[in-house]
């Protein structure tokens, strides 16, 4: 027998996606001024009332939009830093090239990492004060995986913070003003983290 509380959450989540996927590419092509609730309905063919019911207002949306792309962008960080377990720095260089190439190609992921040094511009304004907690989301996913499998760097836990939340604000500063390659970037930066944390390839032969 079908649950049918089951099958309406399943619907509505569907729904919830598609309003959510429509509304993300007007803001890619057209910007946050361009979006509209009307045009959002339209598009997936639900009523205006339903995406009001769904996200109570524009910036309800927006928020529901940026909390998505950050929900994609942190899972596939966590993803590229298991893939190196045992080598911290390849799972710093795989998380950091993976960010940029991202951003590179998706200027709404590039918004929300970039808002609170002014990176939103039009596309998505109201984020200037919402993406330092998407910032610091990213410094605990990192924090924790060094915690997990580097419980005994030479450094202690106030010094393991700072290295990891300076790798973030540095990965930013390169999403925003690129110096080099995503795979340029990505090496100098696990460089950087290697010397610091003290676990140079040839120290763990």
């Amino acid at each position: 027998m079908v649950n049918r509380g089951a099958f309406q959450q399943s619907v509505r989540s569907l729904l919830r996606e598609n309003l959510l996927d429509a509304a993300r590419e007007v803001v890619i092509t057209g910007g946050w001024s361009r979006l509209r609730m009307a045009g959002i309905a339209g598009q997936v063919g639900v009523s205006r009332q339903t995406v009001y019911n769904e996200f109570g207002n524009k910036t309800g949306l927006g928020e529901a939009l940026v909390f998505r792309e950050a929900e994609v962008f942190l899972a596939g960080v966590s993803e590229r830093l298991e893939m190196h377990p045992d080598d911290l720095a390849k799972a710093i260089e795989s998380a950091v090239e993976f960010t940029l190439s991202e951003a590179a190609e998706n200027p709404l992921l590039k918004a929300v990492l970039t808002a609170t040094r002014g990176g939103a511009g039009e596309m998505l304004p109201f984020l200037t004060t919402r993406s330092e907690p998407i910032l610091s989301a990213a410094t605990d996913v990192l924090l924790g995986f060094v915690t997990r499998n580097w419980p005994d760097l030479a450094l202690t836990e106030q010094q393991r913070k700072i290295v990891v939340e300076s790798v973030v604000r540095l990965v930013v500063s390169h999403v925003m003003m690129p110096l080099g390659s995503a795979q340029e970037i990505a090496e100098q930066v696990s460089w950087l983290v290697d010397r610091v944390a003290g676990t140079e390839a040839s120290e763990r032969s």
